[in-house]
Parts: C-alpha cells; sequence; structure tokens
C-alpha cells in the first residue's frame, strides 16, 4: 500500500451555531500549550522545565468582509461565544483517494476586539477578529483528540482525564 497521506484543504465556519459558509477566508485555532516552570535543586547536574498548568488560548478569524453579525456580537468582549471549525480529511495513497473523515474543533471564547474592517480604493474590505479561548475541543474522525475546559478544570488527551488526580487533591 505504501505511503498514506492525510490532507485538509478546506473548512467551513459556524458562529453561535450559524453557518458562515464561503464569509471567512482564515482560521487560527488555539495551541494547547504547557506552561514550564524551571526547576533546579541540589543533587541534580543540571535544570529542568516541569510542566505547571497551560498556557492562555487564543484564535484568529479572518473574515472575507464586514460581516454585521459578526460585528455585533464581537462587540460584546463580555458574553462567550462558540465557535465551531468543520472540515473534512482526505486520506491518499498511490491509489488515490482512500477515505475521508471529518474533523471538528469546537471552542468558545470572548472576542478581544471589535473590528469593523479597513478601507482601500478598488480591494475587498477584510475584518479580523481575535478571541480569548477558554474551551476547546478537538474531534477527528468521531474520536476526542484533546478537550480543555479551564473555567471547569477538565483537561482531557488520549482518552485521559489529565486532571483526575488533581482535582480529588484540591477536592474539587
Amino acid at each position: 500500500m505504501g505511503i498514506a497521506i492525510q490532507k485538509i484543504t478546506n473548512a467551513n465556519v459556524y458562529l453561535d451555531g450559524e453557518s458562515f459558509m464561503g464569509r471567512a477566508e482564515e482560521v487560527t485555532l488555539p495551541q494547547v500549550k504547557a506552561k514550564m516552570q524551571d526547576h533546579a535543586a541540589l543533587g541534580l547536574h543540571g535544570h529542568l522545565e516541569l510542566p505547571a498548568g497551560l498556557e492562555k488560548m487564543d484564535a484568529k478569524i479572518k473574515w472575507g468582509n464586514v460581516y454585521t453579525e459578526v460585528v455585533r456580537k464581537a462587540a460584546n468582549p463580555y458574553r462567550s461565544r462558540m465557535i465551531m471549525v468543520r472540515s473534512s480529511s482526505e486520506v491518499y495513497t498511490n491509489e488515490g483517494r482512500i477515505a475521508e473523515f471529518p474533523c471538528v474543533t469546537i471552542m468558545n471564547g470572548f472576542f478581544k476586539n471589535m473590528d469593523a474592517g479597513a478601507f482601500k480604493q478598488n480591494e475587498a474590505v477584510n475584518q479580523e477578529n481575535e478571541l480569548s479561548v477558554h474551551y476547546l475541543k478537538v474531534v477527528h474522525a468521531g474520536v476526542v483528540i484533546v478537550e480543555v475546559d479551564v473555567m471547569n478544570n477538565i483537561y482531557r488527551a488520549e482518552g485521559e482525564d489529565l486532571l483526575q488526580s488533581y482535582k480529588l487533591n484540591v477536592g474539587v
């Protein structure tokens, strides 16, 4: 069979459940990044970093125009919004496309800015929004890859609740 190449080349964005098919140009999803803390102690020959939680998560959406629905929702930084990005992953071998499966990313966050666009003669007007993300769930082919819910102390990866012992230890 040889190698298999997996590709995602397109997606659709939903804002609070409403489809924005063909209206978003680019989406930068949040990174789940460990917050590392230096550790140096007697008896160790060197220094090391150990995980001490997660860094904040941010996302960015570049829209293909100024959309009133987006501007209206982005104007309220105190309300959490749900963004879903749905795509189709294709798997190719030397025989051609052999499989397709859904990839879904769900995130909840607060708009960090309200962008009313920039105008330039004879060019399309775009708007770009940044979000402070407090919930992220990535699902590929029905399998949860990662789920992070900062406000509820949930962090699941590889099917494991990574905060299970922590929550028991602190009485949550």
